[in-house]
């Protein structure tokens, strides 16, 4: 697949497909409520704090900032808990495709909970990719219509933009 088409899809839209698409509308915006956000704050105190020895934060193309990289063949995203895991695991899947498409090859995931202490392997399988595929497709029509209805989850309200959906 080209993915020319998708070169504005970040690593971070990905995720948050899985966490709320109304956020992901905002995000696409640039309606950014996180920096000053207290609990945003914490997982970049622990991203900073965590894995010192590691060149980190490697920016590829501006669309997907791996968090670190063992060698060349270990890729990881460092999340803070496991409270949304579904989104980190695809998050990390996309990158792996993402990286897949532009030629390199056999890179596996692995999600990092240094405050857990516990790891999770991410690999990607031929049906992850075509199921990236649909969800790039996805979304691109949620970029493109109007906003979203907030999602009304347990999440809501330690998320971000809560005053903004639902106050």
């Amino acid at each position: 697949m080209n993915l020319n088409c998708y070169k504005t899809i970040t690593g971070t839209m990905f995720y948050y497909y899985f966490v709320c698409k109304r956020k992901l509308w905002y995000f696409d915006k640039y309606i950014q409520m996180e920096d000053e956000y207290d609990l945003v704050k914490l997982g970049k105190l622990i991203d900073e704090n965590s894995y010192k020895r590691k060149k980190k934060h490697i920016n590829i193309d501006n669309t997907i900032s791996v968090d670190f990289m063992d060698g060349w063949k270990v890729i990881h995203e460092v999340k803070k808990s496991r409270k949304i895991e579904q989104a980190s695991i695809w998050q990390l899947k996309y990158y792996l495709y993402y990286l897949e498409e532009r030629g390199v090859e056999n890179l596996k995931g692995m999600l990092d909970y240094p405050k857990l202490k516990k790891r999770k392997q991410v690999e990607l399988s031929d049906s992850d990719r075509e199921k990236i595929e649909e969800i790039l497709q996805a979304i691109k029509q949620i970029l493109e219509s109007d906003i979203p209805k907030p999602i009304d989850s347990g999440i809501c309200k330690k998320c971000a933009y809560y005053e903004l959906c639902y106050i």
